[in-house]
């Protein structure tokens, strides 16, 4: 047997648990670095997509806004398969190979729209392409979200799995940051024509060229999964593994538990994080535009800074009790932001509103990666993460945006709040009923115990 002084991690059963804390935060930076561009690169899309939207419909057509936020629900489609493909890869292969696999794509796809003719010169192909390119990126990222939850999950010490794992969104959240930085950097240096015409293209660059750097740190991570339990599938000695059948006969009911866990968040996230950012941009006009992008950038930063005080809460208290939170708040915020931020002309009270709906989507934000990996074995645990969120993320939270234009449209928004309440309250009668707290899960019998709990099945 290795030593573990010897090893980066110390093999135990199916995972290699971190022999210290320093290598446990080493590869939680470098797993979230990718997930950091990755997601960067789809929210540089919507950050822009009002600057770039001219360049690919025609602009006397009043629906050419619903069609750009059509093609982001529309990506959300490919995330299912992203992540069947990558969970099974990663669930087969090793974490390391699928995230470096994701990362490649993405770059791939970014450079892809930065170069790419516009309509005034390829016609209605520029929206195919633009279509096409995006499908792709929703592909690979449906393939990053549960590979590195997974990852992160795997590859923290027990004591600190809720801190290290919110880093996912941390880098989640960061890239949308990142995203508002970008168009307010771009704002600042060209006029509005300018980023409309052109400036735009640099958001869509600067992802690919960082999702390059990111390849080259990837390179030196560690695998979290142990070398015989590899050798064993690669012996076809572990058919379970990546399985689609095994998750569907015989870890049914953790798979609907993380669909279940993500609705209720999902779709708070999209309609926190996307619509309530339009809803300032909209508000303030382009004559504010500094102003609005100011308060957007603010309020993601802040949520930003909340996910790790949210995961570190989460190992002293356990994961249920902010699950609870975020879905007594989100029942009862919903109505408040959708309707009152309009409203608002005071770039105080638009940023104290989009913050406090921020603090309470942090109690799903911050541990809902570490909740849904302690619910799967090893040999399964990438592909049941990433296919129950990606099932869940298409049918609620990428069709968000596109259902809130529309309701916006045709002056129903009471309804899409209505719609965005149901699905929190369904979500929280799970945290409240379904979910245990402090209980031993899977990943601790693999591990080692968060709650320091014998290592005895507890039902």
């Amino acid at each position: 047997m290795t030593d573990a002084t010897e090893s980066p991690l110390a093999p135990s059963g199916p995972t290699r648990a971190p022999t210290t804390t320093r290598r446990a935060v080493l590869n939680t930076v470098r797993g979230s670095a990718g997930n950091l561009v990755e997601w960067y690169d789809v929210y540089v899309y919507t950050v822009f997509a009002t600057y770039f939207e001219a360049q690919f419909f025609d602009q006397d057509d009043e629906n050419s806004t619903l069609y750009i936020y059509a093609i982001f629900a529309v990506t959300f489609l490919m995330r299912p398969v992203g992540s069947w493909f990558f969970g099974r890869y990663a669930d087969r292969r090793g974490r390391k190979s699928a995230l470096m696999l994701s990362i490649t794509i993405m770059s791939a796809c970014s450079f892809l729209v930065a170069i790419m003719p516009t309509r005034d010169v390829i016609g209605y192909w520029a929206a195919i392409v633009l279509i096409a390119a995006r499908l792709v990126q929703g592909f690979a990222t449906g393939g990053e979200y549960g590979t590195s939850a997974t990852y992160m999950s795997e590859a923290a010490t027990a004591n600190r799995r809720g801190f290290l794992s919110s880093f996912q969104y941390v880098t989640l959240v960061g890239g949308h940051v990142l995203a508002q930085f970008t168009l307010l950097i771009a704002l600042s240096a060209l006029d509005v024509d300018a980023v409309t015409d052109w400036g735009w293209r640099i958001g869509f660059f600067i992802g690919g060229i960082a999702a390059l750097v990111v390849l080259w740190l990837r390179r030196s991570m560690d695998e979290s999964l142990s070398e015989s339990h590899l050798d064993a599938i690669r012996a076809g000695k572990d058919q379970a593994a990546g399985s689609l059948k095994t998750l569907f006969t015989v870890h049914w009911r953790p798979l609907l538990m993380v669909f279940l866990i993500t609705a209720g968040g999902t779709v708070a996230f999209y309609t926190y994080t996307i619509n309530a950012p339009a809803i300032v941009k909209s508000t303030f006009g382009k004559d504010q535009a500094l102003t609005g992008t100011w308060i957007n950038l603010l309020g993601l930063i802040f949520l930003m800074l909340l996910q790790p005080l949210g995961g570190l809460l989460s190992d002293r208290v356990g994961r249920k009790p902010l699950l609870v939170f975020f879905g007594i708040g989100g029942v009862l915020y919903t109505y408040v932001l959708l309707t009152y931020l309009p409203q608002t002309h005071s770039p105080l009270v638009a940023f104290a509103l989009t913050a406090v709906g921020y603090v309470i989507l942090t109690g799903y934000t911050s541990v809902n990666a570490i909740v849904k990996a302690e619910l799967f074995p090893a040999e399964i645990r990438a592909l049941g993460v990433g296919l129950g969120y990606a099932l869940a993320n298409s049918a609620f939270g990428g069709t968000a945006p596109l259902l809130y234009q529309g309701a916006k449209s045709g002056g129903n928004v009471g309804w899409f709040i209505v719609y965005v309440t149901v699905v929190i309250a369904v979500s929280l009668s799970v945290y409240v009923f379904w979910l245990k707290n402090k209980s031993l899960t899977v990943l601790d019998r693999e591990q080692g115990s968060a709650w320091a709990l014998p290592h005895s099945r507890t039902g």
